[in-house]
């Protein structure tokens, strides 16, 4: 019964597992590193399509928004950033929203942080995360960061909410998707996300090529 109510309320795995301790059962769910070898098929999956998906940018993060992987692109990405935000255990957040980081490079920095932060909110509150709340704080906290909530968004011209990133090439405009595995019954597959990013026009699609294309 704890497992069913948990699968329709949609709870993650690591919760099922406290509300089975809670209840007096055993977890089921398991918690294996990246590095154990029945991950290995895993981590080739993740290392094909970081490497399919460039000369675009793509990350793999945990439950905490921590890289765990990332292909070439994303130094596109990361330039200019502190050098220390960069360094294991690096976050993507913070990378992207510290005004050492990606921030001052971000033209809608604004609209993005709400973003970024309206998603992290959501995840602290189904996982009643203290750790992840507190990532919230830190982040909205930084210069620039709009943590405003609308119920009722403006009707928006654009079909996308676009990353729009000043480079010496121009200003680089992506779109992003966020890819979760199937059916996961191991909670650090149901924790990690892939986060890829695509070029929102031709411009943006044509600068990505000849980068890469100049870096090879």
């Amino acid at each position: 019964m704890v497992l069913h109510l948990a699968q329709r309320l949609d709870v993650p795995l690591r919760e099922r597992n406290r509300l089975l301790l809670a209840a007096g059962f055993a977890p089921v769910f398991s918690e294996q590193s990246l590095e154990e070898p029945e991950m290995l098929p895993v981590r080739e999956a993740l290392d094909r399509f970081l490497a399919a998906h460039e000369p675009f940018p793509a990350v793999v993060v945990d439950r905490g928004w921590n890289l765990v992987a990332a292909n070439r692109g994303v130094a596109l990405l990361t330039e200019g950033v502190d050098p220390r935000l960069l360094e294991p255990p690096a976050n993507a957040l913070r990378i992207t929203l510290h005004p050492r980081g990606m921030a001052p490079r971000i033209l809608n920095l604004g609209e993005w942080s709400r973003h970024l932060l309206e998603r992290l909110a959501r995840q602290a509150e189904l996982a009643a995360d203290d750790e992840l709340r507190a990532l919230y704080d830190e982040l909205a906290g930084y210069p620039g960061v709009d943590t405003a909530t609308s119920e009722e968004p403006e009707p928006a011209s654009e079909i996308l909410l676009p990353l729009r990133l000043r480079h010496d090439d121009g200003i680089l405009e992506f779109f992003g998707t966020v890819t979760t595995f199937g059916t996961p019954l191991d909670i650090t597959l149901s924790e990690l996300v892939v986060e890829a990013f695509y070029p929102a026009d031709s411009g943006t699609a044509e600068a990505l090529t000849r980068l890469a294309s100049d870096s090879s």
